[in-house]
């Protein structure tokens, strides 16, 4: 029973994902609609909320198309791959029912996005086109500067909270969200966020008007729909991180799921927004500004934890 359990729980936490993704895709459209005073979906069955099945439908059912050149097994499993670490991360999702022993859930969360780059830049290289690989290149460049951010951010928190395990956060927050003690960090966190999972206005892995789609422009059908799913995925579990770190993670409160939502909408809300920035801006705003800024920090939160302990030894 200790290996069905958690093996029952992965199931519908990864079923429950899905869904979740779906109807984040329709909530997109919705929201993108009006943002430019237009409908979105609202054809197909009452209010256009089946319309992700059928565009599910639509996708899977499509002829696979691959290019001849292309090194066929890696372009293959690339989507597939990228969809697995997707959902895999989410195993690290602090319920106290305990899938799995999670001590190290921040530990676990770097691995599966460090790994999140090969997927990408195997995806651009296998195709064999210029386009797909410049696209690859762009978004693993850009992966891996925010990455650094990311990682020293959690390294703050990690010596405010004294441990690996994404749980802590709960404890301490009862009181007061770490929001009201890092609001500029958590902006930081964000902006990071929305760099990682290349959304507006950081999109140059996927800037449709100089790069032709990207690292996906070959992929069609199934392959496509598996890399779509994955990053919205990746928005989904990057909103539930920032709920759990800055806005109090009591997971079993409809208030979490609110916050989480909140946070997804205000990725599309900057999508329906904001112009794309300009590369080397991109690169800029990691190095010369989010980098000093969360070392900063990082010393900052240090130095309260080194003032704590000299005031009680």
């Amino acid at each position: 029973m200790d290996l069905i359990l958690p093996f029952i729980g992965s199931l519908l936490l990864v079923i429950c994902v899905m869904v979740g993704v779906a109807f984040l895709t329709l909530l997109e459209r919705k929201v993108l609609g009006y943002i430019q005073i237009r409908k979105g979906p609202n054809k197909v069955g009452l209010m256009g909320i089946p319309q992700p099945f059928c565009d599910a439908i639509k996708l899977f059912t499509k002829e696979q198309t691959y290019p001849v050149v292309s090194n066929y097994l890696i372009y293959y499993f690339s989507p597939i791959f990228s969809l697995f670490l997707s959902l895999v991360v989410w195993m690290c999702m602090p319920y106290f029912i305990k899938f799995y022993s999670f001590n190290l859930g921040v530990l676990f969360f770097l691995c599966c996005m460090s790994l999140g780059v090969y997927t990408v830049m195997i995806a651009g290289w296998s195709s064999n086109s210029n386009y797909a690989l410049l696209g690859g290149l762009r978004a693993v460049a850009q992966t891996i500067s925010y990455e650094v951010s990311l990682a020293l951010i959690l390294m703050s928190f990690i010596f405010l909270i004294g441990g690996f395990n994404l749980m802590m956060f709960e404890v301490y927050q009862n009181l007061m969200w770490f929001i009201f003690l890092s609001l500029p960090l958590a902006l930081v966190w964000f902006a990071s966020c929305l760099a990682e999972t290349n959304r507006t206005p950081f999109d140059f892995a996927e800037g449709e008007s100089e790069l032709v789609s990207g690292f996906n422009v070959e992929y069609s059908s199934g392959g496509f729909a598996l890399i779509f799913l994955a990053e919205y995925a990746s928005i989904l579990f990057m909103s539930m991180l920032f709920s759990v770190i800055f806005l109090g993670s009591d997971v079993f409160s409809l208030l979490f799921y609110f916050k989480l939502l909140f946070i997804s909408f205000s990725f599309i809300w900057i999508r329906g927004t904001l112009p794309r920035f300009r590369y080397d801006k991109l690169m800029y705003l990691a190095w010369k500004s989010f980098l000093p800024f969360s070392l900063n920090y990082l010393f900052f939160f240090i130095g309260i934890k080194l003032f704590i302990f000299s005031i009680l030894m």
